[in-house]
Formats: C-alpha cells, sequence, structure tokens
C-alpha cells in the first residue's frame, strides 16, 4: 500500500470509529416487550408497521445511512483485511502488507503450529495468535516433560547399573553384617 492509500484507511476507521458510536443498538421490534423475540434483529414487513415507516417516536430502523465509509468495510480494526487460513497453501495468496491472517477453528493443534512458524517466516501478522500462543507453549510444556522423564530414566538406569558393577566383596559385607545382628 501506498502512504496515500494508507494514510485514507487510517482516516476512514476513524470516520468509521465514530459513526459507529453515533449508531443505535438496533434490536428485533417489540423485542422488548415480548419474552419469546430475541433481540436480534429482523426487517419490519408490516403494512402498518411503525418502524418500517419510520413514524417518530419508535426506535431506528436498519438502513445504509449508517454505513461507514467504503474503504473501511471489511477491515479489521488494525487496518488490515482479514483472511481466512485453513493450511499452509493458503499463506501463499496472502499480501503481508495489507492482509492479515485468521487461523480457521477447525485447523488442529500440529497444522496450527506450522501456519504459525510459515506466517512468522513471512513476516504476516496473526489476528488469533493469543489462541495459538497457549497451542504452542502447551506443546513446550510437553516437550519439557518428555525431557525430564527421559532425563530420570536415564539416571535410574544408571543407578541400575552402578549398583550391578560394585564388587563382590563390598555386597559380601553388608550381607554378613545383616547376619551377625
Amino acid at each position: 500500500m501506498t502512504e496515500q492509500g494508507t494514510s485514507d484507511t487510517a482516516k476512514a476507521l476513524k470516520v468509521r470509529a465514530r459513526v459507529k458510536r453515533r449508531k443505535p443498538a438496533f434490536v428485533r421490534p417489540e423485542s422488548w416487550r415480548y419474552m419469546r423475540l430475541k433481540e436480534n434483529w429482523r426487517r419490519p414487513r408490516g403494512l402498518d408497521h411503525k418502524i418500517r415507516r419510520k413514524i417518530k417516536g419508535w426506535p431506528a430502523a436498519v438502513s445504509t445511512g449508517y454505513q461507514g465509509p467504503k474503504i473501511a468495510r471489511g477491515l479489521h480494526p488494525s487496518g488490515y483485511r482479514e483472511v481466512l487460513v485453513h493450511n499452509t497453501e493458503d499463506l501463499k495468496n496472502v499480501d503481508p502488507k495489507t492482509q492479515a491472517i485468521r487461523i480457521a477453528h477447525t485447523v488442529g493443534r500440529r497444522k496450527r503450529a506450522r501456519i504459525i512458524i510459515e506466517a512468522r517466516k513471512k513476516k504476516m501478522t496473526i489476528l488469533n495468535l493469543k489462541e495459538a500462543r497457549e497451542v504452542v507453549e502447551e506443546e513446550r510444556k510437553v516437550a519439557e516433560e518428555k525431557k525430564a522423564e527421559e532425563k530420570a530414566e536415564t539416571e535410574e538406569e544408571e543407578e541400575a547399573e552402578a549398583t550391578k558393577k560394585k564388587p563382590k566383596r563390598e555386597r559380601a559385607k553388608k550381607s554378613r553384617g545383616r547376619k551377625e545382628k
């Protein structure tokens, strides 16, 4: 992106934030009246519906006038366009300057780690890295535990070998001491 494009995007993001502050919370008409109706927006279609007719005193309806700038539509608050990634092949089509990746929630731990490694090599922004960090930390902990177990096993083997290699005299002395008591 050029400097002009970057500054336009930054301005558009600020305008979008300002518009969002002034925008009302659109709720489904009559949802405040009936418990069986959820608050998620549904367009009023009735012939005499007050919100559809924009009658004074009734809540505002969703309309294009509440949209943000065209440049800012579809942008993440960081200013990047989001790209959903399922595997390392998807990273080839991503432009690190203008796009940021979001790893799909269906991706497993092993493949997620590979995607993170590839993205870091290409200096890409990862939007859901917090979740991925936990995965990487868990893998690191598992690796450390395996190393600790292996180390403990080798120490036990060394101790066992050391007891086997003791001279016969020392073993004999210990056994005689027990018999005398």
